[in-house]
């Protein structure tokens, strides 16, 4: 096995177990993260990310596959599946994933998925009927930073 196919195995396998410090020593300090939900993450804000998520998972499972990497990228699919805290809906998100990789750690992960299908998922009829529009996938980016921002405030 490669071992950035290693290092997203270990990645997703400490998810599983909500282990952010594992997560966060997979990430080089300096990676970017985007998504649908926190497009354009930036160095200690990836982190922070990962330990909020963890920090307030409920109900929460993954399962990985199709992880594949080289010298420079890397790929997996993987769908966490867990209660939405502001509507104790039951979600389960299809995520494609795309690492870049910089001495032994990742530098760069997008993941992809269809946000309207989450918001369907997490909000219940709203979503299924009004997700696609973008002010309502903005407010859920909005919403979403405002949660990583006071999160990450209260940890100070």
């Amino acid at each position: 096995m490669h071992p950035n196919e290693r290092l997203i195995r270990d990645f997703y396998e400490s998810f599983k177990r909500l282990d952010a410090e594992g997560i966060a020593a997979c990430y080089d300090p300096a990676a970017e993260f985007s998504d649908p939900a926190f497009p354009g993450l930036k160095g200690p804000l990836v982190i922070g990310m990962w330990r909020m998520l963890t920090a307030r998972a409920k109900d929460f499972s993954l399962e990985y596959d199709s992880v594949t990497a080289d010298d420079h990228k890397g790929s997996g699919h993987w769908m966490p599946s867990y209660l939405f805290s502001k509507t104790g809906r039951k979600v389960t998100n299809d995520i494609r994933s795309v690492f870049e990789f910089r001495n032994g750690k990742i530098i760069r992960h997008t993941d992809t998925f269809d946000l309207w299908k989450w918001a369907g998922m997490a909000l219940g009829p709203k979503g299924t009927f009004l997700g696609w529009l973008p002010p309502v996938q903005n407010a859920i980016r909005k919403e979403a930073r405002a949660g990583l921002d006071a999160f990450l405030a209260a940890q100070k």
